[in-house]
């Protein structure tokens, strides 16, 4: 038979005017990660709270003046953070922790720009369909959804007696900001995808099935964490892998009723952190070595840069577990959390797609 050029129905095909599109989406998962990075600086050196007034379009500006500094640092003065924790520090002091929070939240409208004017201009240039358009207009809502999340959970830390955010609020927020960069990852990937065709490779059913496992897994462990971020319960128990000498910690049911222990505890909060983090790892390592005996080319790869992430994080955890947590190595655990997502989403839909090729090749 004469050889047939045209490719069977829903293969896929490259797109290069997609190609633009794909790069712009990539760059915005690039903003979340430096956002959610940015996030866990503030939180680790309490700049949170500086910022006592919600302005979305006001709070654009830093303060230009002498006066409006003064007044800002006044309002500081009035929450508990300010009397308990950073009293006399100063209007230098006040400086140094505001620019910080400052730059999170300029970095969050910039993020929304980013998002809002390519999505028109894209729109407008018929380079992206009214499905995707419609699916990055509700990203687009829920991304100034997530901003008044975050004012929601700063609020919280303005509360008499109160020197951080609650918890539950934080994990919100936090998990909200998950959900959407795994949005608009997986969105990424498959305008990619469209615009690359088809690529090279083998997978099977079982390291599908694992590596959608993995996903979950991770996004549970990052939620766990913001608990444990927000307790600071990384504060305590600094040794590994016992707590006190003892495998799981003596006081881990103290709170009743006992659900409350899991939110509320900071032994319960921590152990089951590592007891994640340690069946994420677990598991990640069984995926993989189970999926290397079936896998070639883009596929293997992504199973082996899955592998070499999970044992990266798990290893920053516990250093910076040991160390107590210092600034610099909280920040990189919580980027390196996203980053493992990343990578295991992109791991997944590289496989999903080789299965996709297969069935109409």
């Amino acid at each position: 038979m004469p050889f047939d050029p045209t490719p069977p129905p829903g293969f896929p095909v490259a797109d290069a005017r997609l190609r633009p599109v794909a790069l712009w989406l990539f760059g915005l998962c690039g903003m979340i990660l430096v956002m959610v990075t940015l996030g866990g600086a503030t939180r680790l050196t309490g700049s949170g709270l500086s910022i006592m007034e919600w302005a979305p379009l006001l709070g654009t500006l830093p303060p230009l003046s002498d006066t409006e500094w003064g007044r800002l640092y006044a309002l500081y003065q009035k929450i508990p953070q300010y009397a308990l924790v950073n009293q006399g520090f100063g209007l230098d002091g006040f400086k140094h922790i505001f620019w910080l929070e400052w730059a999170h939240r300029f970095w969050g409208r910039l993020m929304g720009a980013a998002l809002l004017l390519p999505l028109v201009w894209f729109a407008i240039r018929g380079r992206i369909g009214r499905g995707l358009a419609l699916r990055l207009t509700g990203l687009l809502v829920l991304g100034g959804l997530q901003g008044a999340v975050g004012w929601f959970m700063v609020a919280s830390g303005f509360a008499a007696d109160s020197t951080a955010v609650s918890a539950y609020r934080l994990v919100a927020h936090l998990a909200l900001a998950t959900g959407l960069y795994a949005a608009l990852l997986w969105t990424a990937l498959g305008v990619w995808r469209q615009a690359s065709g088809a690529a090279a490779g083998r997978s099977t059913a079982g390291t599908r099935h694992g590596l959608a496992l993995v996903c979950t897994l991770v996004a549970a462990t990052i939620a766990a964490g913001g608990f444990v971020a927000g307790l600071r319960a990384g504060l305590t128990y600094n040794s590994f892998p016992f707590m006190d000498g003892r495998l799981v910690p003596e006081d881990y049911a103290v709170l009743q009723p006992f659900y409350l222990n899991f939110f509320e505890n900071i032994a319960a909060v921590q152990f089951n952190h590592r007891v994640l983090a340690t069946l994420t790892a677990a598991t990640a390592a069984f995926v993989v070595l189970l999926g290397l005996r079936g896998a070639s080319g883009a596929p293997r790869a992504a199973l082996l840069t899955l592998g070499a992430a999970v044992l990266l994080q798990y290893a920053l955890g516990v250093v910076t577990l040991l160390w107590a947590v210092p600034v610099a190595l909280g920040a990189a655990h919580q980027g390196m959390a996203m980053l493992l997502l990343t990578i295991s989403l992109v791991s997944l839909h590289i496989h999903i797609g080789m299965a996709a090729n297969r069935e109409v090749m």
